[in-house]
């Protein structure tokens, strides 16, 4: 039954850490805003969420030792691979960090994230009514 539950939020899960995980990006990205050659940098949220979907299937690797930590073959905690974002207008001191974009992906994210989390509570709320039996 419990198994059943912890597939219902999967995606939903995965999702929250990839929106998470791209906030981080983005602010990192504003926080460089001033830092000489630094390049701005993101990642294809759709394609990352594929990824994750894809690898529920993923090859465990050997543990050897009681010291060694469990992991996978997915890569760095399975956080997808950030790549530079196109400059619209570089800054002389090589500085690819544009404001603008960065503060409309940063919200865009933002509500992205919100809106998972009010779906998720409100399908944690129908679940809890269908379980209890709706307060009666």
């Amino acid at each position: 039954m419990l198994d059943k539950i912890g597939k219902e939020f999967d995606f939903q899960q995965r999702a929250l850490n990839l929106r998470a995980y791209r906030q981080e990006v983005i602010a990192s990205n504003i926080a460089n805003a001033d830092t000489p050659n630094y390049k701005a940098v993101d990642f294809d949220f759709k394609q990352a969420l594929q990824s994750a979907q894809g690898s529920q299937n993923k090859l465990a690797l050997n543990v050897t030792d009681a010291r060694h930590l469990p992991g996978d073959a997915a890569g760095a905690a399975g956080k997808p691979a950030v790549q530079y974002r196109n400059a619209v207008q570089q800054s002389l001191d090589g500085n690819t960090v544009d404001m603008d974009v960065e503060r409309a992906a940063f919200a865009d994210n933002a509500l992205q994230y919100q809106s998972t989390l009010t779906f998720l509570s409100k399908r944690i709320s129908s679940l809890n009514t269908a379980i209890t039996g709706g307060g009666q």
